[in-house]
């Protein structure tokens, strides 16, 4: 089993690039093993081009390395809080891809204002506070995640399955590592087409309620009916 999560982390990795959502070693993607307490995630600073199943990294829920050769991802302690907070993920998608990332440095949420963005998120897709000097001069990771669970209180991150982090870049999530990396896919089409809706017309108010309700739940809702059974 822990073989074929780590197949998934490293096709999920590879998909990024391929994507052109990740430049350089920028961003990663873990997968978790819910019922062995496991984390598969990429390695620190390791090139795309050097990446394979064999040199990623597991680790415990704690983040003690239980398997590989390198020190894993700096992100971990991020992944890690959103494990624990949200039960019913199994992989996070984290990436700096453009318009995604303009709108966390913007410090804006991107507000659901068309269809296409309801069809994945019920509602704007939220941005956190700016973290405090403390939280980023101690345990800066562990804490880019407890601002991400903050932001989330009273929200389902079922429902609104990623979030920019203020300043930085997007975190997104799914039930596995590869639905995660199609949220980053999602995310960073919705972020580039408000971004160009907003251009166009500054005043757009957003969708209507009624219509995000139908998009999203005819998807994701006990009745959803799109696709196939």
């Amino acid at each position: 089993m822990l073989d074929a999560l780590r197949q998934e982390v490293f096709e999920a990795n590879v998909e990024l690039v391929r994507r052109g959502l990740v430049i350089a070693s920028f961003g990663n993607a873990s997968g978790l093993a819910r019922d062995d307490g496991l984390v598969v995630i990429k390695p620190s600073g390791v090139s795309y081009a050097d990446l394979c199943p064999e040199n990623l990294v597991v680790t415990d829920l704690d983040g003690r390395i239980v398997e590989g050769e390198f020190r894993p991802s700096s992100d971990l302690p991020t992944h890690l809080a959103l494990y624990r907070a949200f039960p019913s993920i199994g992989g996070v998608a984290h990436t700096h891809s453009s318009f995604a990332t303009s709108w966390a440095q913007a410090r804006r949420e991107i507000p659901c204002l068309g269809t296409t963005h309801a069809d994945y998120f019920r509602g704007p897709v939220p941005v956190t506070d700016a973290m405090t000097p403390a939280e980023i001069w101690s345990d800066y990771e562990r804490n880019t995640g407890e601002v991400i669970v903050r932001r989330f209180s009273g929200l389902d991150p079922s429902a609104i399955p990623a979030v920019l982090v203020a300043g930085h870049a997007p975190f997104c999530w799914g039930g596995s590592v590869g639905d995660a990396v199609h949220i980053a896919v999602v995310l960073e089409e919705i972020a580039r087409i408000a971004y160009q809706t907003v251009m166009l017309n500054p005043e757009i108010p957003p969708l209507a309620t009624d219509l995000r309700e139908k998009h999203f739940l005819r998807k994701h809702g006990p009745g959803a009916y799109y696709g196939q059974k």
